[in-house]
């Protein structure tokens, strides 16, 4: 059986990526290719689904050669639409991780995770973030995101791109503080500062003894406030607010 690395199982995570991937290749189709996205200066919608498409081409490379290719289809073939660009690459992405254990050892760029599970759950949320962009660029309400799959996004945002890859960036925060973040029945404490940058999941009454408390109506909220794609009105901050500043500015830094 596999190893879970966050609070939604496998199984799940792969749906759920079928789900993301068929709603965000709709909402291309329907929407501008030219029309700004406001999440990613510099980038039109159609950008950003070539984007995504090509992440998807690249990650099946990576499955399959178990190692980071050096090319990769970037753009759609003469005559294919970005809708069934994003639709084929896709489709064999799914197929490719559906065809092994998420536990079968795979190449990632997380250590503490080798496995075909993490690619599972990175390109779940890559799709879903992307997908918001897309809405919010066509103009349309984004469809919400799944609570189950908003919880696992706070998860990874937190565990991986704050606690992985700032320190493989070589970043850190200037003032050492902690936020706890809260979401449902779920919590987490991240800690920034000059010497540190780390987050694991904790209990509610450690959340609470936080510098800075993240709430918000609903994980959703908190979820695409982590990633820059709600409004900084979107959670309420409970504290001195710097820290939980000093985290959203950080995460822009990690997921750029």
């Amino acid at each position: 059986m596999s190893r879970e690395h966050g609070p939604v199982d496998q199984g799940r995570l792969l749906t759920a990526l079928g789900i993301e991937g068929r709603l965000l290749a709709e909402a291309v189709r329907a929407a501008p290719t030219e029309a700004p996205v406001p999440a990613c200066p510099g980038w039109s919608l159609g950008e950003v689904a070539r984007h995504v498409g090509s992440l998807y081409r690249m990650v099946r490379r990576r499955l399959t050669d178990g190692r980071s290719p050096d090319d990769w289809p970037r753009d759609p073939e003469p005559g294919q639409s970005l809708q069934e660009f994003l639709e084929a690459g896709l489709s064999e992405l799914l197929d490719e991780l559906a065809a092994h254990d998420p536990a079968d050892r795979a190449d990632t760029w997380w250590p503490a995770d080798r496995t075909y599970g993490f690619w599972r759950r990175r390109m779940l949320h890559e799709t879903v973030v992307h997908r918001v962009d897309v809405e919010q660029a066509a103009g349309a309400e984004p469809r919400g995101v799944p609570e189950d799959v908003a919880i696992d996004g706070i998860d990874e945002v937190l565990t991986l791109w704050f606690g992985q890859k700032l320190p493989m960036l070589g970043l850190t925060g200037t003032k050492a503080g902690s936020v706890g973040v809260r979401a449902g029945a779920h919590s987490w404490i991240a800690r920034a500062g000059p010497a540190t940058t780390e987050a694991w999941r904790c209990s509610a009454e450690e959340a609470e003894a936080a510098d800075d408390v993240v709430t918000a109506a609903k994980p959703e909220l908190i979820y695409l406030w982590l990633w820059g794609r709600a409004s900084l009105t979107a959670v309420t901050v409970r504290g001195v607010h710097d820290q939980a500043a000093q985290l959203w500015a950080l995460l822009r830094l990690a997921t750029r």
